[in-house]
């Protein structure tokens, strides 16, 4: 298997399990149906183990293009690659949510809430608000990078970083998952969301464009601060790409409180499964 092929199967195992557990927990006549956050975010950090075992010996399992950004800026993994792996992650996570979609089949259908449907497949914010929504997704990549730079430290946890950084996802899920379903992965969220856009689910409502774009931007800045932060704080090096990085996510924030203080504030209690 070729590392691009790895990062296919990756992403679609990933999604497969994290998708999966969103539709049995949202859609109606499921028997998982209401399992309730817990249930979630501890899927979401087993899917991501086994999407790490699977093919971790053989791409390195990244599974998430902010991952894959953040391990080139910090200067383990070359530039060169960073298009075919972010392509193999966006072409596992569709195939992934298509499967789900199918499994799904008659419960679609079944579901009358076009919310619980995009919910299965791509997040959403609890509360709408540009500047916090995407600080929400900045912080939480920023911890999930910082997190796996410094798993992969340890020489101890060889062999077992895969259920390492599934716990990761865990914590991060039910700790700081609560505002924006933590996507912490523009293939996790993107992917998906064009499977719903593009397959013939019953009654499923719009894909929410106008948020999508929140959980690519929001993960590659926090990555990519990840990365940076980590060779600051745990090597000492300061160099001009942290604050070249540092400088692109703060403009971006700025950006985003400016656009988001001419926007009336509402409330979506609609379900995001995460």
């Amino acid at each position: 298997m070729s590392p691009f092929l790895g990062e296919v199967v990756g992403t679609m195992i990933l999604i497969v399990f994290g998708a999966g557990i969103g539709a049995g927990s949202s859609l109606k006549n499921s028997y998982a149906k209401d399992a309730g956050w817990i249930v979630i975010t501890i899927a979401w950090g087993l899917a991501v183990t086994m999407g790490v075992f699977a093919v971790g010996s053989i791409s390195g399992a990244h599974l998430n293009p902010a991952v894959t950004l953040a391990l080139a800026i910090d200067g383990s993994f070359p530039w060169a690659d960073v298009p075919g792996y972010i392509l193999a992650q966006m072409i596992g996570a569709v195939i992934g949510a298509t499967l789900v979609f199918l499994h799904y089949l008659p419960h679609w259908k079944a579901t009358n809430d076009p919310g619980a449907k995009l919910g299965v497949f791509s997040t959403g914010p609890a509360i709408p608000n540009t500047f916090s929504n995407l600080f929400s997704e900045i912080f939480g990549t920023f911890i999930l990078v910082l997190g796996l730079l410094f798993i992969g430290a340890n020489k101890f946890t060889e062999g077992l970083n895969p259920i390492a950084v599934g716990l990761l996802i865990v914590v991060i899920g039910m700790s700081l998952g609560g505002t924006t379903g933590y996507a912490i992965n523009p293939a996790r969220d993107l992917g998906p969301r064009i499977a719903h856009f593009l397959l013939p689910i019953p009654g499923k409502g719009g894909s929410n464009w106008g948020y999508s774009w929140i959980p690519v931007v929001g993960p590659l800045l926090g990555g990519s601060l990840g990365a940076v932060a980590y060779k600051a704080l745990f090597s000492g090096e300061i160099t001009g790409t942290f604050w070249l990085v540092v400088s692109i996510a703060a403009a971006v924030l700025v950006l985003a409180y400016t656009v988001g203080k001419k926007q009336p504030g509402q409330f979506d209690a609609s379900k995001i499964g995460a």
